[in-house]
């Protein structure tokens, strides 16, 4: 799968969620993803800013975790899964996933 279809995939989910109130970012090393919730609607854009959490991880597993293959707690315990920041926001990503 090409990266733009990943960001539109998380863009279409972002949009139909509520606004997170926080900003998060995915680091898929090179490629990263920044989703602005802070306003009337969750934004995403491939910048690479300073996020209140920032989710480290590969993009294969990334799509693990969207297809269930991965589940999100052993992906966390195992290291597949990187948590920066605010773990609360971290938590409502379940929306976007």
């Amino acid at each position: 799968m090409e990266f733009s279809s990943i960001v539109e995939n998380i863009a279409k989910r972002a949009d139909a969620a509520k606004p997170l109130g926080n900003t998060l970012k995915f680091d898929f090393g090179d490629q990263k993803v920044f989703i602005d919730g802070t306003g009337e609607a969750n934004v995403v854009t491939e910048e690479d800013k300073e996020a209140d959490t920032t989710l480290t991880l590969t993009l294969e597993n990334f799509l693990k975790l969207t297809t269930g293959d991965l589940n999100p707690m052993m992906a966390v315990m195992s290291g597949k899964v990187k948590i920066a920041g605010d773990m609360g926001v971290a938590m409502k990503i379940q929306s976007l996933l």
